[in-house]
C-alpha cells in the first residue's frame, strides 16, 4: 500500500514534523511512504527522515536555488483556502497564494497513493476540496478544537465531511469534535502521536536541571513556569531552569527573568534538534501549558528517563501522565503555586524521581511508532471495509483498488541506503570528560580505518589519529573509538571530527553529528593536571550539522560561578583552578586585581580589586563609571583578566555543556548617560571563547 503525507513543510522541528517522521518511518516496515512537503527551505531536513521514505516538495523556497519559485507569477494571486482565518500563512517567508492552490490540488488530483494524510488544517481543508474518491483521505488534528479562532474552526468542521476520517492526538478533542458534528458520517477517531525511544542515555536524574521545550508562544505559559521557578530558587540553590525554543515570547521571557534577577539562574536555549539529548540533561521536566492537544514533549522527555510535572491542562497531559506514578499533574486553578509546589516536591525527593523515571520510560513506551502505526493501519482497513461494502454494486477495479489494505498486501523489500562520503556519529561525552564515537559502519569506506581529530585554522595542521575498532557491544554494525582525557593533551581551539584510511591514502571524510549527548558534562568538574594545567573539552555539533570538539586548555583558569547586575556596577564570584602558586596567592587576597583590557587601546585599560570570597574563591564589583570615563567608540570592549604578581588569569565559563554561552547566559544591561556619547548600554557577556568581557555601546534614538 502506497501512503502519502502532505505537511507544510517538513524541514523545520516543529511537533507536527516529528510526528510525521516517526509515522512515516514506522510505515516504511511495511508499506511504500511518501512525505510531500508544500515547501522546500532547505537542502536536507533539520530533522531525519528514514532513508526508505521519499521526501518530496512542491513549491522550492530556497532563494539561493535555480529553482526558486518565491517570485512565481502565481504568488500574485489570493490563496482560496481559508484565506480569512490566518491559517493559510506560511511561517517563514511566504503567505498561501494561488500557486499553493495550483502545487497542492495538482498533486492531489494526479498521486497514486492508496491513502493521503493532510496534517494541518488548511491542509485537510484542500484534502476534502480537491482529494479523489479513488484513495483514502485522512486528515490530523495535532492542536485542538478549542486552539483555533472562530472562523477556523468553522471552516474546518466544514472540511471535516469531505474526508473518510478525522484523527485527533487525544480522546477528550475527539469526543468534542464529534459532539460538534453530529450529524457528519466522517470517522472521527483519537490516535496519539508516535514518539521513538531515543538512542540516548536515560537521564542521571541529578544534574540540577529542570527542562522545558516548545514553542515560545502564550499557551505554553512559560511565565507561569519562570515564576513557579523564582519561588523554587529561592529553597534550592543549586537548581538551575534551561527553556528550549523559539517564538514570539522571547523577549517577553527574558524581561521576567531579569526582572525576577534568575539571569544566572533561568537560561534561554534557543532551538535545539534532536532534543532528546537535552531532555536527558534534566533531573525534571516541566510543561506549563494552559491547553495541550497532545504533548510530544511529556513522552519525549519520559522516553529518556526524566519524571515530567506537568499542568493538568486540557487535553494531552492527563491522558499521557498516570499522577503519582510516571508523573505530576498540577491543577490549572493551582496557579504558578501549585506548580512551584510540584517542582519542590521532585527536587526534594531523589527517590521519587527515580521511582517517577522508571514508570516514565514504561509508560513512554506504548507510544512507540510501531504501536501507532498499527492503529492507523487498523483504522485503514476499517475504512476500506466500509468502502467496499458501499461500492459492492459499483466498479470492479475501484473495489479491487480499495482493497489493497494492510492486512492483504505484504511488505515490499526493504530499501538499504548506499554508503556515504560523509558518515554519520554518534558521540559521547564519557563521565571522565573524554570522549566517545560511535559509526555505523554500513556507511564507512572499506578497509582499516582512523579517527582523525584535526584543530581548526591551526598552522601547524595539529592531528590526532586512533585507531576505529568494532563496538564490543555490537561488533559486527558499530565502529567505536573512546578519547582519554588522561592519554590526550588538546590545544585550545575546535577540533573537526574525520574518518581516513590507515594508510594509503590521504582522503578524510568529515563525521556529519546524528546525536551528540553531553549530559555527564553538567556536574563534571573542570580537569586539572600537572604540567597539563586546565582544560575542558566539549563535544558539539557545529552549525553547518558536523561533528567537531571545543577544547580548553590553560595554565590557570577562574571559572565564573555567579553574576550579580546592578543599575550602577555588578559583581562576579570566581572559583580558582591551576597554577597551584597563583591560585594559592589569589586565594589569600594579596595584592589581587582584575584588568579590564580594553579592545582599542591600552590607554583604556583599567582595574579594579579582588577579595577572598571563601576558599580557592575570590570576588570582584566593576564599577560602571569605570567604564563611562572610558568611552571612545559607537561600542568599546574590554576582556576581563584576574592578575596577581605571578601572571594573568582568564575570567570565563568553560566548565559545563555549553559551548557558546554568549546567547543562554545573558547578563542584563544598565543604561547610562554619557556627556559626549549619549545614553548608553553597559553590561557584561560572555565572548566567543567563553571569557568574561564588557560592552558599552551608543543606543540610537527612538
Amino acid at each position: 500500500m502506497k501512503i502519502a503525507f502532505l505537511i507544510n513543510n517538513a524541514y523545520g522541528i516543529g511537533g507536527t514534523i516529528r510526528s510525521t517522521a516517526n509515522l512515516s518511518a514506522a510505515f516504511a516496515d511495511r508499506h511504500d511512504v511518501e512525505v510531500v512537503s508544500v515547501h522546500r527551505v532547505r537542502d536536507e531536513p533539520a530533522l531525519p527522515f528514514d532513508p526508505r521514505v521519499r521526501l518530496t516538495s512542491l513549491i522550492d523556497m530556497r532563494e539561493d536555488s535555480p529553482g526558486y519559485e518565491g517570485a512565481h507569477e502565481l504568488t500574485r494571486q489570493p490563496c482560496t483556502m481559508f484565506p480569512d482565518t490566518g491559517a493559510a500563512k506560511y511561517s517563514l517567508k511566504l503567505p498561501y497564494t494561488g500557486l499553493q492552490d495550483e502545487r497542492i490540488g495538482g498533486y492531489l488530483k494526479d498521486t497514486d497513493a492508496d491513502v493521503v494524510i493532510a496534517t494541518r488544517p488548511d491542509l485537510n481543508g484542500y484534502l476534502a476540496r480537491d482529494g479523489r474518491p479513488r484513495y483514502l483521505r485522512i486528515g490530523q488534528e495535532h492542536l485542538s478544537l478549542d486552539a483555533h479562532s472562530d472562523l477556523l474552526r468553522e471552516h474546518q468542521n466544514g472540511a471535516v465531511a469531505g474526508l473518510d476520517a478525522f484523527v485527533t492526538v487525544s480522546e477528550a478533542d475527539a469526543a468534542q469534535y464529534r459532539a460538534a458534528l453530529p450529524e457528519v458520517t466522517t470517522r472521527i477517531v483519537c490516535v496519539p502521536n508516535g514518539v521513538r525511544t531515543p538512542a540516548v542515555l536515560p537521564s542521571s536524574l541529578d544534574s540540577g536541571v529542570v527542562v522545558a521545550a516548545g514553542r515560545l508562544i502564550a499557551v505554553k505559559r512559560y511565565d507561569r513556569l519562570v515564576s513557579a521557578f523564582a519561588k523554587v530558587a529561592a529553597e534550592h540553590p543549586g537548581w538551575t531552569l534551561r527553556i528550549y525554543g523559539r517564538g514570539p515570547e522571547k523577549a517577553r521571557l527574558r524581561e521576567q527573568i531579569e526582572r525576577l534577577g534568575l539571569y544566572d539562574r533561568a537560561f534561554l536555549m534557543g532551538p535545539v534538534s534532536p532534543i532528546e539529548t537535552e531532555w536527558a540533561k534534566g533531573a525534571i521536566a516541566a510543561v506549563s501549558s494552559d491547553m495541550e492537544s497532545f504533548g510530544m514533549t511529556i513522552v519525549e522527555a519520559m522516553h529518556c528517563g526524566v519524571p515530567v510535572v506537568a499542568t493538568d491542562c486540557p487535553h494531552g497531559p492527563g491522558e499521557i501522565i498516570t499522577d503519582g506514578q510516571d508523573g505530576l499533574l498540577v491543577p490549572l486553578s493551582g496557579g504558578v503555586d501549585a506548580f512551584a509546589d510540584g517542582l519542590k516536591r521532585l527536587i526534594a525527593d531523589p527517590e521519587l524521581r527515580r521511582k517517577m523515571a522508571a514508570g516514565a520510560m514504561e509508560k513512554a513506551a506504548t507510544y512507540a511508532p510501531s504501536a501507532i502505526a498499527r492503529r492507523y493501519e487498523a483504522l485503514i482497513e476499517e475504512l476500506s471495509r466500509k468502502r467496499r461494502r458501499t461500492l459492492a454494486g459499483g466498479s470492479a477495479a475501484l473495489i479491487r483498488r480499495l482493497s489493497r489494505t494492510v492486512l492483504s498486501r505484504p511488505a515490499g523489500p526493504t530499501a538499504v541506503p548506499e554508503s556515504t562520503t560523509q558518515p554519520t556519529a554518534h558521540a559521547r561525552a564519557t563521565a571522565e570528560g573524554g570522549l566517545t564515537v560511535l559509526l555505523d559502519t554500513a556507511e564507512l569506506p572499506t578497509g582499516p580505518l582512523d579517527f582523525v581529530l584535526r584543530l581548526r585554522r591551526d598552522p601547524e595542521k595539529r592531528e590526532v589519529r586512533l585507531p576505529m575498532l568494532p563496538d564490543p557491544d555490537s561488533p559486527d554494525t558499530v565502529a567505536r573509538v573512546t578519547l582519554h582525557r588522561a592519554e590526550h593533551s588538546l590545544a585550545e581551539g575546535r577540533w573537526d571530527c574525520y574518518v581516513a584510511p590507515r594508510t594509503g591514502s590521504r582522503t578524510r571524510s568529515r563525521l556529519t553529528a546524528r546525536l551528540v549527548e553531553q549530559a555527564p558534562l553538567l556536574r563534571r568538574p573542570l580537569t586539572v593536571r600537572e604540567p597539563g594545567g586546565v582544560s575542558a573539552w566539549i563535544p558539539y555539533t557545529t552549525a553547518d550539522g558536523f561533528l567537531a570538539l571545543r577544547t580548553w586548555l590553560r595554565p590557570a583558569h577562574a571559572e565564573v560561578e555567579q553574576i550579580e547586575a546592578g543599575k550602577r556596577s555588578f559583581s562576579v564570584t570566581v572559583s580558582l583552578h591551576g597554577a597551584t602558586g597563583l591560585a594559592a596567592g589569589a586565594g589569600a587576597g594579596a595584592g589581587v586585581t582584575v584588568q579590564a583590557v580594553s579592545r582599542t587601546e591600552r590607554a583604556y585599560d583599567f582595574s579594579v580589586p579582588a577579595s577572598p570570597a571563601g576558599a580557592g574563591s575570590l570576588r570582584f564589583t566593576v564599577p560602571y563609571e569605570e567604564v563611562m570615563t572610558r568611552r571612545t567608540t559607537e561600542q568599546d570592549l574590554w576582556d576581563l583578566r584576574l592578575s596577581t604578581a605571578d601572571g594573568t588569569v582568564p575570567v570565563g565559563r568553560i566548565g559545563g555543556d555549553i559551548v557558546e554561552r554568549k546567547k543562554t547566559d545573558v547578563v542584563p544591561a544598565a543604561v547610562l548617560d554619557h556627556p559626549h556619547r549619549g545614553r548608553t548600554r553597559v553590561r557584561p557577556f560572555f565572548s566567543a571563547p567563553n571569557d568574561l568581557a564588557l560592552t558599552a555601546r551608543d543606543i540610537e534614538d527612538d
